[in-house]
């Protein structure tokens, strides 16, 4: 074999070998023993943006802005070789040149040379960015998703504790607690439909369309756009429904001709809403001797969670409700 054949045959052995490294997927580094680059695939050279003169032969740790020079990763990629150890999905978060904050994945093996007993390093490097992201929000969602979970269970826990069951039918106490844990799922399932947020008049007109059978007899006016959180969501769903079913067993909705108004305006620079419930046209009004649980409920929803108030005037005509919730922003432009 003559030096053109062997060159010939070098060469071929080259190419080969640089397109079996061009066809991996992501970035791939080659280094010899004493971690300077002898070869890099085609996705290095397109990922990070630079070209083969300021790469090759150059140290890893002098690539680019000195993204690969970590203390942690000196210490792992020395004992690689010599040891033939391995690095599997070794984390460097950094803000590469031309790609912004990024978190990359390294892995290295050593690769043996049997012919010359001489050795080298694999170094792949997986751009992990928009899955550690996508995890983290998952990890967040789970972790609200619990959180809601709780809270679900807690208030439904304190709807079966407080229901009242002195000289009533069990018929009377399971439709009691069941409207009332309707109202929670309407609230949740809102929420959840939203994702973040969900508007105010979705939620009066599900919360009330059970009594809406007659138009005339719920009137919801239009009002300011406003969302709120899920938490503020269930709280507001327990007292428009509390209102709704007095309203239906003793108020407004329990006699022909009854109406319930329900109007809204947001105040103080879309810092406060103000909800009015009035209604009119059903039996004769008189305050409750004494304060039952779903009175009890209306405040403590109110005023807990959302940080509002609320104040009920049993005035001759028919209750009036007002509830003042706190917005923080939730105020959307008209």
């Amino acid at each position: 074999m003559n030096m053109e054949d062997l060159y010939r045959l070098l060469r071929t052995g080259h190419v080969q070998s640089q397109g079996i490294v061009d066809t991996v997927p992501d970035p791939l580094l080659v280094l010899d023993e004493s971690l300077c680059v002898q070869n890099a695939s085609r996705s290095f050279f397109e990922t990070f943006k630079v070209d083969r003169d300021e790469t090759i032969g150059r140290h890893i740790y002098e690539l680019g802005n000195g993204q690969w020079d970590i203390p942690e990763l000196r210490l792992l990629l020395s004992q690689v070789i010599p040891k033939s150890t391995a690095i599997i999905n070794y984390e460097v978060e950094h803000d590469f040149p031309g790609l912004g904050h990024r978190t990359m994945l390294l892995t290295a093996r050593t690769l043996h040379h049997p012919d010359n007993g001489s050795h080298s390093m694999l170094l792949s490097i997986v751009d992990a960015t928009d899955q550690v992201r996508r995890d983290a929000a998952k990890d967040l969602l789970f972790g609200e998703l619990r959180h809601r979970m709780k809270n679900l269970l807690a208030v439904t826990q304190s709807l079966a504790f407080h229901t009242r069951t002195e000289s009533r039918t069990a018929e009377e106490y399971r439709d009691d607690f069941l409207g009332r844990f309707a109202a929670l799922v309407e609230a949740q399932d809102l929420a959840f439909a939203e994702q973040d947020e969900a508007g105010l008049a979705p939620l009066i007109e599900r919360v009330l369309a059970p009594y809406a059978a007659d138009p005339a007899a719920v009137v919801i006016e239009p009002g300011a756009a406003v969302e709120f959180g899920p938490r503020t969501i269930m709280s507001l769903s327990l007292v428009l429904h509390e209102l709704a079913t007095n309203a239906a067993k003793y108020g407004a909705l329990s006699s022909s001709g009854g109406r319930v108004r329900i109007t809204w305006q947001v105040e103080d620079d879309n810092t406060w809403l103000r909800l009015m419930w009035v209604e009119s046209g059903g039996p004769p009004v008189t305050p409750p001797a004494t304060t039952g649980y779903g009175t009890k409920l209306i405040q403590s929803a109110t005023t807990y969670s959302p940080g509002g108030r609320v104040e009920q005037n049993y005035a001759k005509g028919g209750l009036e409700v007002e509830i003042v919730i706190p917005l923080g922003g939730a105020a959307l432009p008209g």
